[in-house]
């Protein structure tokens, strides 16, 4: 089964500036991702704006031998429908390029559940969701013309699960912690300076081609490694909130 990955990247942010370029292992951040995701079966699709300052991105893409799909630069939601309709992509799995440990393994386990039970879109598991990084969203595209429906385009959708969840008789479900998923409570997502520490550390022990299995495992054996960068999580979560259209209105 072909599970179509959209790299979802741009090279703007305030907190850790060209995050995407910084050196990981041998090479940087988003030629390994592009990698990670190429090794493990999946098909990615580098997903980015046509923001000039993003041309970078399209760059490397070429030279990786993947596609490339520029479109809005801050409506995520509608960038991804336009991408899916360029490539004729009936349903994907978002790759967030901050998360270079994501577990391709969970990946295809959530794509196959949007499949066999037919829902609109699978959630991350509550851990994922909360730091750990170890898997994205399954989604059909079918929803995502839904949700852009609801809003003006051009609205800031970074937070797209807002979008999906006013969507009425939606199908969904959050993807249940099980054998296969990480159960290691750690802080594997990048928007740091911090997070870039933990990472690219582990990236130069363990090495680029390293499973996510051997990144928990490592954690678990150096639990003091997860405090470089813990103290940002609840920033993070903070910064999550302060965008949340829900928390705006309450």
């Amino acid at each position: 089964m072909e599970i179509t990955s959209f790299l979802t990247v741009r090279v703007g942010s305030s907190r850790l500036p060209n995050k995407c370029m910084l050196p990981f292992g041998d090479c940087n951040v988003l030629e390994h991702v592009i990698r990670r995701a190429k090794a493990s079966g999946l098909n990615p699709i580098v997903c980015t704006s046509v923001d000039p300052a993003n041309d970078v991105i399209e760059n490397i893409a070429t030279q990786e031998g993947v596609r490339c799909f520029r479109g809005h630069e801050d409506d995520k939601l509608r960038r991804w429908l336009d991408c899916a309709h360029e490539f004729n992509v009936e349903a994907f799995h978002s790759v967030d390029v901050d998360d270079p440990f994501f577990d391709p393994e969970v990946m295809k386990y959530s794509f196959e559940t949007l499949l066999e039970k037919n829902m609109d879109y699978i959630e991350p598991t509550k851990l994922s969701s909360s730091g750990n990084a170890s898997v994205g969203y399954s989604i059909s595209t079918e929803i995502v013309e839904k949700a852009c429906a609801l809003y003006d385009e051009g609205t800031d959708t970074e937070l797209m699960w807002y979008y999906l969840e006013t969507i009425e008789n939606v199908k969904s479900e959050v993807l249940l912690d099980n054998d296969i998923c990480s159960t290691v409570e750690a802080r594997l997502t990048l928007d740091y300076e911090e997070d870039y520490w933990l990472l690219q550390s582990m990236c130069r022990i363990l090495g680029n081609e390293t499973t996510r299995q051997e990144v928990d495992a490592f954690l678990t054996k150096n639990p003091d490694f997860k405090e470089i960068n813990w103290f940002r999580n609840g920033q993070w979560k903070a910064n999550q909130l302060s965008k949340d259209p829900n928390a705006a209105q309450d």
